[in-house]
């Protein structure tokens, strides 16, 4: 799959749409626990919890995210910016 095919899920979009970070959406669609997902992509509990917050967006940090949810390495990335310029 090409990394411009791809769409979001409904439940994403739709928690997306009700204010949910993107991280932490997918989080709970997958069933990880904040500490499951960060030692899947080898981050703290507390950077994911500020990615979630919103405090921090690092674009490599998301990449490591995706990737340890088996989504492309920009899934999250390119949300984030779609959901900035509208």
């Amino acid at each position: 799959m090409n990394n411009s095919d791809y769409s979001l899920p409904e439940a994403i979009s739709t928690a997306l749409a009700n204010g949910t970070n993107i991280v932490r959406a997918f989080r709970e669609q997958f069933g990880y626990s904040v500490e499951d997902l960060a030692v899947a992509c080898g981050l703290t509990s507390l950077e994911i919890e500020t990615i979630e917050s919103g405090q921090n967006s690092d674009p490599s940090k998301l990449e490591r995210i995706a990737h340890a949810l088996g989504l492309p390495n920009n899934a999250m990335i390119i949300e984030e910016s779609k959901r900035l310029s509208a």
